[in-house]
């Protein structure tokens, strides 16, 4: 069971054509992070959509669908695994769902980006940016001050694989460097569906949390757990599957 996005596009293509892109983000995360972008619209907030780690575009595709007329898709992917046609595929996806007029490629490493290459590529400071790259801490750090560098005021940074037992390192990347950017918290956990389809943390600045805290879990309430998570000093909104809390024998 996974939510809808409440955009038409999306939500077709998450149950027409999600499944046969390959990737492992899950479509519960996807539709989330959709309909953040439509609630970015209806605020007046504008912008771009980044990724690093595209691979065939199973994610940048179900965003890239819920961007406003003249907004772009930047998918940043060495495009080298598992072989040398995952940008062939990754543009015939493109194609089959009609972005392909919106979509930016930047086949190499985000090493070689700058915040003024990024911007000048798109047009302009990105709203929404996955960080779905190479699983090291220090990319990981890299990656979020890259995004950091170029999204707008109100915008959010999507971090894949968090809590995923193959790199229990994110977690601590992650930490350190909300401990150095003291203005930027966690707004949401989207919970996992298996160890494959592994949970993102939504990132934002603390004065934006008001645009999108209270609204998510009304939106997705039948998805709020409503414990929350806790982060020494806050909590933050936890939205999964199928929110339960753990019974005692």
């Amino acid at each position: 069971m996974y939510p809808l996005s409440t955009i038409d596009p999306v939500d077709k293509y998450l149950a027409q054509g999600f499944l046969g892109v390959r990737g492992m983000s899950s479509r519960f995360a996807t539709a989330i992070c959709a309909y953040l972008l439509a609630r970015q619209t209806t605020l007046g907030i504008t912008g771009h959509v980044a990724e690093i780690g595209t691979f065939e575009g199973r994610f940048l595709i179900g965003v890239a669908l819920a961007l406003a007329d003249g907004e772009k898709a930047l998918g940043i992917d060495t495009f080298a695994w598992p072989d040398t046609d995952v940008l062939q595929r990754f543009q015939s996806h493109c194609d089959q769902w009609g972005i392909t007029d919106r979509t930016i490629v930047h086949k190499g490493s985000s090493l070689e980006l700058t915040p003024d290459r990024i911007e000048k590529s798109v047009g302009g400071q990105v709203r929404l940016w996955h960080l779905d790259g190479e699983h090291s801490r220090s990319m990981l750090k890299h990656d979020l001050d890259l995004a950091l560098a170029t999204t707008v005021a109100d915008g959010l940074i999507v971090i894949d694989d968090m809590l995923h037992p193959e790199y229990p390192l994110l977690l601590i990347a992650l930490h350190e460097w909300l401990q150095v950017h003291r203005d930027v918290r966690v707004l949401c956990i989207l919970d996992r569906e298996d160890i494959v389809s592994a949970a993102k943390f939504v990132l934002c600045r603390t004065a934006a949390l008001p645009k999108y805290e209270h609204d998510l879990m009304a939106a997705f309430k039948p998805f709020h757990y409503t414990l929350g998570s806790e982060w020494e000093d806050y909590f933050c909104v936890v939205l999964t599957p199928r929110p339960r809390i753990a019974s005692i024998a």
